[in-house]
């Protein structure tokens, strides 16, 4: 038990007071030579505050209210104390403040409380400077680890001090091993977990990061897109069906304007309108990134829009779900004979490549296009589209230059 004496002190913000004449009370801890000041929620005239005996006088029925209030909040702070004081692990002021509001401590709080706490606040954000897709990839995380320290350690939570570099890489086994995650997933997961942990860092609950000593082996995956002629025999077939039909034409639009599938459902006929240059443009945010969008309709998604419209709906295209939109132009590759992993995100990647990098778009362009939030988003993507691209120049610059000679 250390020797060191809690000091709590009660101070009225004469600097504030308001047009009634009452000025807020603010409680003043002081340990080990530290202050922690925080406001009460009390309000008096400052005339009938007693510094001395740390006091409102004189006695009514109102002050005599305040007063109590004041002891109780002296109590629980000193209870606070006395709790802390039993515990092996030093604490300071800013320790004594959280056990007073019935905080974890930093000595205390658990890897989950630290999830909980990080959730909490950046749930306020939703709307400024936070997604709710975001916000719910770090619930989904807290759920992974907790499931992980559940199934390692059989505990529903653990001391965020006695993280240590084993147990992020027992978490990375366990990821590959037992819930057999790509490393794609388990590249990006880590990444949340280690945010949550810098989270920690910042707010004075932990010292030491352990991922310091721990390097998260990003995966990249070959971009797979549709060739130019891939995308030539897809909008030529001939579909018996009308579904499949409607939904090759919502994919072969997504190759030419690069929507994601929240965007693609969402679009409406008030997104698109003329731009500075006369011509058709969609312009709308990307729910992903918050980003908003600019993208000029090229002659193939014009056709397409004519072809769906509505006198009476402002519904752009067919509407269906991701998991039937997925189902279904699988079916579609089979039936055209691409030998290539269907889906949605599969147009995205075609608008980025045969139709934009292809054509000498510039990556920046690109970058603007998608929507992306970094420009090292595009080019950690699309960097060996881009490559190969260049060799594709160079051998024609290359037999150029022989011939001239």
């Amino acid at each position: 038990m250390n020797n060191h004496k809690i000091r709590v002190l009660f101070v009225i913000a004469l600097n504030r007071i308001k047009k009634n004449n009452k000025a807020p009370i603010y409680c003043r801890i002081t340990y080990n030579k530290k202050r922690k000041k925080f406001s009460t929620g009390l309000f008096i005239n400052p005339i009938h505050w007693d510094s001395r005996q740390q006091m409102v006088k004189p006695k009514t029925k109102e002050n005599n209210l305040i007063n109590i209030q004041l002891s109780l909040i002296n109590q629980k702070i000193s209870e606070a104390f006395l709790m802390l004081q039993v515990l092996p692990d030093t604490f300071d002021v800013d320790d004594i403040y959280r056990k007073y509001k019935g905080e974890d401590v930093k000595t205390e709080i658990t890897i989950l409380g630290a999830y909980d706490l990080h959730n909490s606040k950046t749930k306020k954000l939703i709307g400024v400077d936070f997604n709710q897709l975001s916000w719910s990839r770090y619930v989904e995380s807290r759920r992974k680890i907790a499931e992980f320290i559940k199934s390692k350690y059989n505990k529903s939570d653990m001391k965020l001090k006695q993280l240590d570099l084993k147990f992020i890489k027992d978490l990375e086994y366990y990821w590959k091993t037992v819930k057999k995650l790509k490393q794609a997933t388990i590249y990006r997961s880590m990444q949340r977990f280690k945010k949550i942990i810098q989270f920690a860092i910042d707010e004075n609950y932990l010292q030491t990061n352990p991922f310091n000593l721990y390097k998260n082996k990003k995966h990249k995956s070959k971009i797979i897109y549709l060739t130019e002629q891939e995308l030539k025999d897809l909008m030529q077939y001939k579909f018996s069906q009308k579904r499949l039909e409607q939904i090759r034409d919502m994919f072969v639009f997504c190759c030419y304007t690069g929507l994601a599938y929240k965007e693609m459902v969402n679009l409406r006929t008030y997104h698109i309108s003329k731009g500075f240059d006369g011509n058709l443009w969609i312009n709308m945010i990307r729910q992903k990134t918050e980003q908003s969008i600019s993208i000029p309709l090229l002659p193939k998604a014009k056709i397409i829009i004519e072809k769906y419209q509505q006198a009476d709906s402002d519904v752009v295209l067919p509407t269906i779900s991701n998991q039937k939109f997925n189902s279904y132009i699988k079916e579609i590759g089979l039936l055209v004979g691409i030998n290539k992993n269907m889906s949605h995100h599969l147009a995205r990647r075609t608008f980025a490549t045969t139709i934009l990098l292809y054509n000498d778009i510039p990556m920046e362009i690109v970058s603007e296009l998608l929507g992306h939030s970094k420009m090292s988003v595009t080019q950690d993507s699309y960097a060996k589209v881009v490559q190969l691209k260049v060799s594709e120049k160079m051998q024609i610059l290359s037999k150029k230059l022989e011939k001239s000679n």
